[in-house]
């Protein structure tokens, strides 16, 4: 097991799909450890969860095999190399992200972000806008976020009791819970939840106010993380920003950017907005405590959710009403993640954007002469180059990395010949 999910947290590169598609063939197809139905079931489960869905695949897989120390096993294993990585990254980047050069790189990435982001809402579009409603639902939310600026966690919450209300298609007959008792589920929740919240507590009681805002930030993200990281970064990006003012937008943005590079769930951004923030409040110390803290209140309730619910995993399946309400809060992502797209190209086009706010609106406007020609050509060639390397992340962001220097590079040709 150490050596399997050892190589799944290593190559666990390009997002949930990927990830999912190489667990598939190490624990399916190369092993007969799993076979397809356990697979796709434990996969139908962890949708149903807040949180990165393929983490907690893994940890499901982890525990189906060898119980709760073979999920910890699993789950850990696949975050903590990205973690690794994202930690030398924060450091690296707070130490030259001011050099021009390197600036100019990260705006060829912002670019390909942006990118990245619309195929994320192409995908997701696909599977989730199929009934009128689906789409009013997605238009709702886009509104609410967008031109209201409500809360996402009410967004979500209100999307998941109108999918309880509906009328809910008939399921076949739910299956008996296995592996555990009511009583020994309980006895997990109250054990992982213990274990997720009471470092938290002990740092508001302490008074390390900007750890434990870290921390319980981070936490309440993950009770409300439907619908993959691209909805939650929405939330968090605007929160983190423009809220907490902890990063810039453009930070933001190459975090994401960055993220993207790195094995393991896309989360894995969390902790480097938090190191980031950090670096900036405190130096050293506080850098790797606010890294410890994020990952802590992000990928601790995972295995509170697996250890607690896995073992119901049939009868969970079987609930027409949880499902229905999973679809309609899939519905609202889709708008959820609109909203973070044009969030994300409104910053990466326009050096300065404000807010417009008239009445109960409150929007993002831009200042239209901070337009930035540079930063429009790189997303314009984004999406084919994209189109072209069919799905290889890595390579699109080297690749718009590259060319956001050579774009630098002409004008200041341009500049020196004027």
């Amino acid at each position: 097991m150490w050596r399997v999910f050892g190589r799944i947290g290593l190559l666990s590169f390009g997002g949930p799909a990927a990830q999912i598609a190489v667990m598939h063939r190490e624990l399916v197809e190369e092993r007969p450890w799993l076979d397809e139905d356990s697979f796709l079931r434990g996969l139908s489960f962890c949708m149903l969860l807040p949180g990165p869905e393929a983490m907690q695949l893994c940890t499901y897989t982890g525990w189906r095999l060898r119980g709760t120390v073979g999920g910890l096993l699993a789950g850990l294993l696949f975050v903590l190399p990205g973690a690794c990585v994202i930690a030398l990254l924060v450091w690296l980047y707070a130490q030259f992200g001011s050099v021009p050069g390197v600036q100019a790189a990260f705006l060829g990435i912002k670019a390909a972000v942006v990118v990245i982001v619309l195929q994320a809402l192409w995908r997701l579009s696909h599977k989730a806008l199929k009934r009128q409603q689906d789409w009013w639902l997605a238009g709702l939310g886009f509104i609410a976020l967008f031109a209201f600026g409500l809360p996402f966690p009410v967004v979500i919450l209100t999307a998941a009791v109108w999918g309880l209300c509906r009328p809910a298609p008939p399921f076949s007959a739910p299956l008996a819970a296995r592996h555990n008792t009511t009583s020994q589920s309980l006895h997990s929740l109250v054990i992982w939840g213990t274990l997720w919240l009471l470092p938290l507590v002990l740092l508001s009681l302490a008074g390390a106010e900007f750890l434990a805002g870290i921390g319980w930030f981070f936490a309440k993200l993950a009770v409300v993380s439907f619908g993959g990281a691209y909805a939650v970064l929405a939330y968090m990006s605007q929160a983190v920003v423009q809220q907490h003012h902890w990063i810039s937008a453009g930070e933001m943005i190459d975090a994401l950017g960055l993220a993207e590079t790195t094995p393991g769930p896309l989360i894995l951004v969390t902790q480097f907005v938090a190191m980031l923030a950090g670096l900036k409040q405190g130096g050293v110390g506080l850098y790797l405590a606010t890294g410890v803290t994020a990952l802590w209140a992000t990928f601790m309730p995972c295995f509170l959710w697996i250890f607690a619910a896995a073992p119901h995993l049939e009868r969970l399946a079987a609930q027409p009403r949880l499902a229905s309400a999973l679809k309609s809060i899939t519905a609202v992502v889709t708008g959820v993640i609109f909203n973070l797209m044009i969030w994300f190209t409104l910053h990466v086009l326009f050096r300065q954007v404000g807010v417009l706010d008239f009445g109960p609106f409150a929007m993002p406007w831009p200042s239209l002469h901070s337009w930035d020609p540079a930063a429009a050509f790189l997303v314009l060639i984004a999406p084919p180059l994209a189109y072209l390397l069919k799905g290889r992340l890595f390579w699109l962001l080297l690749i718009m990395a590259g060319l956001g220097l050579l774009v630098h590079a002409a004008s200041q040709g341009l500049a020196v010949l004027g």
